[in-house]
């Protein structure tokens, strides 16, 4: 019996080692095709539109082209500025949600204060009641549905979230590589969320079950990865971090801003991977809180599927048969990429840049 159990150790721990290995380092070098993706019709939006959303077609409506050209010609604008005036009033939100959200729309229903806020992950309603901030995630993807800056409804109404828009299509723009803009398919629609189905919190972790099921936290559990650490709190919340040498190379490469951001009074703010390496997920940032999605397009949400929520990257190890403490990595961001060598010693990594590309 005590055989067959270390078999079935050895067995089990060779099979762990190889899928880290397959996940992690780069076994076999592959060209990297870009394949452009065909926008969504209309009909494949409705079809997989959210089973709480309700859409309704407008006879009078604000256009798309009146918002979209209200958006870029005038609202950012010495935007700063006109936060802290009369012309938008939302300073409240802006001391909350630090500088989390691009905001419009406020409104005020008795103590309650509501606004329209939009990051890098997409829409959310932010709320502020008894001086106390709260945002829920709308799960509508930023590649298909576009809300208006400039609202002529009421958003709050009788229980539910109302805001005006059109389902869009992403374009890229002729000569400007990593830029996109938006087009209309259909416009003049009303989206529709009932505040029950929006609010949701079931393990009442802070984040609405909404956000948690679109980036593939667990809604019924407020310690997805169960560290002990609430997602609301944990820089982390799908895995558990892990201190080994690579999980210390990816930590050295996560991207850095130039003012140091606190992820405990920003818990909205994340940079999203995509990667199956353990080392990598296994990472413990000091400034921002991260999430990750698998490679494999069978294993993501559908949000993730639809939306490029992707700022930065990092690759998967490639090893020097010649020198096994020397390895080669390399991340990237929006407008350019970077190869290092990387070296372990003493305890620590040294990272040398071997080249950079620029677009």
């Amino acid at each position: 019996m005590k055989i067959l159990y270390f078999a079935f150790f050895v067995l089990l721990f060779s099979s762990c080692s190889k899928n880290i290995d397959e996940n992690c380092f780069i076994v076999k070098e592959e060209k990297s095709v870009y394949i452009e993706e065909k926008p969504y019709t209309i009909k494949e939006i409705l079809a997989e539109k959210p089973n709480y959303l309700e859409i309704i077609s407008l006879k009078s409506f604000r256009t798309f082209k009146e918002d979209s050209i209200y958006v870029h010609d005038h609202k950012w604008e010495n935007y700063e500025q006109r936060m802290k005036g009369k012309e938008i009033d939302l300073k409240d939100f802006k001391d909350k949600f630090f500088d989390d959200f691009m905001f419009f729309n406020n409104e005020k229903i008795g103590n309650v204060q509501y606004t329209l806020g939009r990051n890098n992950l997409g829409y959310w309603l932010l709320k502020i009641e008894k001086n106390k901030p709260s945002a829920y995630f709308l799960g509508l993807s930023f590649s298909h549905y576009y809300l208006n800056e400039i609202q002529t409804r009421p958003i709050i109404k009788d229980g539910f979230l109302q805001i005006e828009g059109s389902l869009v299509k992403i374009i890229k723009v002729p000569g400007l590589p990593g830029y996109d803009d938006y087009s209309s398919i259909d416009e003049g629609m009303l989206f529709k969320i009932n505040l029950k189905d929006l609010t949701k919190d079931a393990d009442n972790d802070g984040y609405n079950d909404i956000f948690e099921k679109c980036f593939g936290l667990n809604p019924n559990n407020k310690d997805s990865d169960e560290d002990g650490i609430i997602d609301f709190e944990d820089p982390n919340p799908m895995f558990k971090s892990e201190k080994n040498k690579f999980t210390d190379l990816y930590e050295n490469l996560l991207p850095e801003y130039s003012e140091r951001l606190d992820f405990k009074k920003r818990p909205y703010y994340f940079e999203v991977f995509k990667s199956d390496c353990d080392y990598f997920r296994q990472v413990n940032p000091k400034e921002y809180k991260v999430l990750f999605t698998s490679e494999n397009e069978d294993q993501q949400t559908d949000y993730i599927k639809s939306t490029d929520v992707f700022n930065f990257g990092i690759s998967k190890i490639k090893k020097n048969k010649m020198f096994p403490e020397r390895f080669y990595i390399q991340k990237w961001g929006s407008s350019s990429s970077t190869d290092y060598a990387a070296e372990y010693k003493d305890g620590k990594w040294k990272l040398e840049v071997v080249g950079t590309i620029v677009v």
